[in-house]
């Protein structure tokens, strides 16, 4: 009896850990995308100056960080970061999505992408 409750037990158990873990284990495995838990994390709000800063360069105008709203990240050769984050040209202040790619490693970075955010 108490070998077939132990069997039952162990049964059971390899039957749910795949459940606990799939989302995390699929979002490992295809490069998911998974949020940002503390926007307000140092690392996160240089990310987002590098952003603006990058953009202001290459585009010619003169944006500032207002603040990071939310974001995301990707496992891939170092890490992207998707920020959707608020920034001021002069009084007015519009809403962005940044993609950086981090390799902290090499001490690099670069600003994959950088577009308004339509309300």
């Amino acid at each position: 009896m108490q070998q077939n409750s132990c069997f039952l037990v162990l049964s059971l158990s390899l039957l749910f850990l795949p459940l606990i873990f799939s989302d995390a284990r699929i979002d490992a495995l295809a490069g998911g995308w998974a949020p940002i838990k503390d926007i307000k994390d140092p690392h996160v709000t240089e990310i987002a100056e590098f952003a603006v800063n990058e953009h202001s360069k290459q585009s010619k105008v003169s944006l500032k960080l207002d603040k990071v709203v939310k974001g995301e990240t990707q496992v891939v050769s170092g890490i992207n970061y998707k920020l959707i984050l608020n920034a001021k040209d002069g009084s007015a202040v519009n809403t962005y999505e940044a993609v950086v790619w981090e390799k902290a490693w090499l001490h690099f970075r670069n600003l994959t992408s950088f577009t308004l955010v339509m309300d």
